[in-house]
Order: structure tokens, then C-alpha cells, then sequence
């Protein structure tokens, strides 16, 4: 079977966001400033072939870990769904 991850990686909350605090401040001066503690992370789509969800999220974790995000300086999450 072939499943879709959709994976979000963020930069920790304890961590500061140079970014992030870049475009809040850039908020301000479009006159947007209700918007603000903006934190910019990555989203990343992937394909995996596996025999089960299970599995296809065991292989989405692990390569999260090993690759996809930093876990000293970043969070993540994902959804699996079949594709």
C-alpha cells in the first residue's frame, strides 16, 4: 500500500526564532500588527510504501529522527493517511 505523510517541523518553543521574529516585526509595518510571536518552520509531503499504517508511521518517525528535523533545536509532528 502507499500512504502520504505530511510532516510539520517547528523550531522548539524555548528557542528563539530569528525568522519568526523578523516577520512579526515586519507585520507592524504592513499594518498588521494583531498578528504577532510568529515562528516559521518547514512542511514536508513524503510517499512511503508500506504493508500497513503502522509500519508507514514507524518509517515516517525514523526518518524524521535520523534526517527530516534536529531534535536539539526542533519539534515535530505528522499525519499519515493512505494515499
Amino acid at each position: 500500500m502507499k500512504f502520504k505523510a505530511e510532516i510539520d517541523v517547528m523550531p522548539l518553543e524555548a528557542l528563539l526564532d530569528p525568522q519568526g521574529k523578523a516577520v512579526t516585526q515586519s507585520m507592524g509595518n504592513l499594518g498588521l500588527s494583531e498578528i504577532s510571536n510568529v515562528r516559521i518552520g518547514k512542511h514536508i509531503r513524503l510517499f512511503i510504501d508500506a504493508d500497513s499504517k503502522a509500519s508507514a508511521e514507524a518509517k515516517t518517525e525514523e526518518a524524521c529522527k535520523k534526517l527530516l528535523a534536529n531534535e536539539i533545536m526542533e519539534s515535530y509532528s505528522f499525519v499519515i493517511e493512505e494515499a
